[in-house]
């Protein structure tokens, strides 16, 4: 997905926007990048792949070279970036979030006025941030070129930009699927997704923009360039997984969020007599262990855990472009506390099933270390829908989704038809789905959270919250 953070004062920003950007890490793994702006030297840009090191450690030796007042940094899950852009209005500095659906479209229609050009990669592809760029610069003002750009984009994308002249222009995306806050502190304003990145740093909750608002930031203070212009949509992915603990979206934080989550599932499951008798509730490792924390506290059952992740090495097991590299690092970092595993019936609950190859891989690791019984529980309802807004599941076909390829080999295209029904557990299809995967990884019983029961977790007006994965409705 990515995350973006900048930082504007009276004094250096480096270290700042360094650690700012660093926190936003648990977001993308392919590239991350800094640009310091310096009112002597002008901007001085650095990009590193963080594939297979930390953002931390492949920026560290670069602090001595940057200085200035005013910077920018990204995690990015898509191309290299930020990028230093001059064109009619003025040399500025840019990084995105987001996904262009429409980008070839976009690219043929610039094409068609003879003479423009862009930088390809070596896929042949157009770096997005750069197309972002090319739309920006057809207008006469930044504001404008934001406004256009965000206009003929299908997707999501929302936008860092520093000026030549030293301060930040932010924008969040029309319908505000990803969050964009402000912090301030005495000496300047900083712009950040994830709220526990500044308050790290000595800033206080100063500002959260609203859907589709621009935002000028200097050291000075804020100022809304264009109003809030869409209807919110926030991603519910960020309370369930995406979100860091301590992060508050709308003001509701991620930790609690997720507490709430497991604790409505076990009420749930109570209420209708289909909790199992287990020894155990525990968590998947690490985003699935609060939402089983609030299981446990609410079913009265003994939380443990049953194995932990080996991260001294493989901190991120999503790090490898390879699928088999990336399932056999997630096989290795699990290590069994074989006290809790041996003859016990285990309850696992997990952030969200999405194609379930990993999962396969614990349910066997499970079994493997002696478990009696495995019962899996999934912190949200069964994604039907690859995300076309954010990075969550992108790359996938919806026939790529676990559910998906369950209904296409038990109904056909068919199945299709009924998707609704299938997302129901009340619904004969929608047992027959928990059956037929129960049968398929070996579990002793499967649930998944209702998306009434999530959107009670999250607590904001429902009308608020994108669930396009599990309705395929914007």
């Amino acid at each position: 997905m990515g995350g973006f953070f900048g930082a504007v004062s009276n004094r250096d920003v480096v270290m700042d926007v360094f650690f700012g950007t660093d926190y936003h890490s648990h977001l993308g793994t392919r590239y991350g990048g800094m640009a310091v702006w310096n009112r002597d030297s002008g901007c001085h840009r650095e990009i590193h792949s963080i594939g297979n090191t930390p953002f931390r450690t492949k920026f560290e030796n670069d602090l001595s070279e940057l200085s200035g007042n005013c910077g920018i940094g990204c995690i990015s899950d898509s191309d290299p970036q930020p990028l230093l852009v001059r064109s009619h209005l003025g040399l500025y500095t840019l990084t995105t979030v987001g996904i262009i659906n429409n980008a070839e479209a976009l690219i043929d229609r610039y094409f068609a006025d003879h003479g423009h050009q862009f930088m390809a990669m070596g896929s042949g592809k157009v770096n997005v941030t750069e197309l972002v760029a090319a739309l920006i610069n057809e207008k006469e003002s930044l504001t404008e070129g934001i406004l256009h750009a965000q206009a003929v984009i299908d997707g999501a994308m929302s936008v860092l930009l520093m000026t030549g002249d030293g301060a930040i222009i932010a924008a969040r995306d029309h319908f505000g699927r990803l969050p964009v806050l402000i912090g301030k502190s005495e000496e300047g304003h900083c712009v950040s997704f994830e709220s526990f990145a500044y308050h790290k740093l000595g800033y206080s909750d100063a500002y959260e923009l609203g859907p589709g608002e621009i935002v000028r930031i200097t050291a000075q203070g804020y100022e809304t360039l264009s109003p809030p212009s869409g209807q919110l949509k926030i991603c519910a992915f960020l309370w369930t997984y995406y979100g860091y603990p301590n992060s508050n979206y709308e003001g509701i934080n991620v930790e609690v969020m997720r507490y709430r989550n497991g604790r409505i599932m076990a009420r749930d499951e109570q209420a209708s007599g289909s909790m199992p008798d287990v020894d155990y509730v525990a968590g998947v490792p690490d985003s699935g262990i609060p939402h089983a924390i609030g299981y446990s506290n609410e079913s009265q059952k003994p939380f443990a855990r049953p194995f932990v992740k080996y991260t001294p090495t493989w901190p991120r097991s999503f790090t490898p472009t390879s699928q088999d590299v990336r399932n056999q690092v997630a096989k290795m970092k699990q290590i069994p506390v074989p006290e809790l595993i041996e003859g016990k019936k285990l309850l696992f609950v997990d952030d969200s099933i999405v194609r379930g190859t990993q999962l396969r891989e614990t349910v066997d690791f499970l079994y493997e270390s002696g478990a009696r019984e495995v019962h899996m529980r999934s912190a949200c309802p069964p994604i039907m829908y690859s995300c076309k807004f954010l990075n969550f599941s992108r790359g996938y076909s919806d026939m790529e989704l676990l559910a998906r390829r369950k209904i296409r080999a038990l109904e056909g295209e068919e199945g299709d038809k009924h998707i609704d029904e299938y997302s129901d557990a009340k619904t004969e299809r929608g047992q027959c789905l928990l059956k037929s995967i129960c049968e398929d990884f070996g579990f002793d019983s499967l649930g998944y959270q209702s998306l009434d029961g999530l959107l009670e977790a999250i607590g904001i007006d429902r009308d608020k919250v994108c669930t396009y994965c599990w309705t395929g409705k914007d």
